[in-house]
């Protein structure tokens, strides 16, 4: 996980100097310190999802051209996010009974999304399907297993996945429970 997002860092500044422009070009563009864009290309930080957009969009690349250049984790078309490697964001001191765990930062330049709440019954059953979408699934309950092209992967409650839609792929629920997932897709 952390070698990708490493990757989301080095992917913005191969972008921005092929692009020719400095850090602070890249900062004024997106409405950001020049400070934090540097902390991003040198993998000490990652941007929430509004700056991210913000920075591709001062790149001026698309989605697609974006994430074709990192390379993939572990030779996997997925990404899995562990429950037991969730960190805890520090939020407002006043607020009290309050806890963010941070679930993902895979951030996409300004495309469309969709949420949806998944439901998987056991023993449900259908064909592997396409979506012109990156999808990101973050498992509420149960747990399920997700085909994607010829790999497999077991999810488990607060585990979450991200990949390119277009790999034919499809959940299933093994177990005697179904599962709830929170369903994002970013459209291409």
């Amino acid at each position: 996980m952390e070698d990708y997002l490493i990757g989301i860092g080095k992917r913005i500044k191969e972008i921005r100097k092929n692009n020719k422009m400095t850090i602070n070009d890249v900062a004024i563009s997106a409405g950001v310190t020049a400070g934090l864009i540097s902390r991003i290309e040198n993998g000490r930080t990652i941007p929430s999802l509004p700056v991210f957009l913000k920075i591709v969009d001062a790149l001026k690349t698309e989605m697609i051209d974006f994430f074709e250049g990192i390379p993939k984790a572990n030779g996997h078309n997925f990404l899995v996010t562990r429950k037991n490697e969730l960190s805890i964001i520090e939020k407002e001191d006043e607020a009290v009974g309050f806890t963010y765990n941070y679930i993902f930062g895979k951030q996409l330049n300004s495309v469309g999304f969709e949420s949806v709440l998944l439901e998987v019954e056991p023993n449900s059953k259908r064909e592997k399907v396409v979506t012109d979408a990156f999808e990101f699934k973050y498992i509420l309950t149960g747990e399920c297993y997700y085909e994607i092209g010829d790999q497999e992967v077991l999810l488990k409650e607060g585990d979450s996945i991200f990949f390119d839609g277009r790999i034919p792929h499809v959940p299933i629920n093994r177990g005697k429970v179904p599962s709830k997932m929170l369903v994002v897709y970013f459209f291409i």
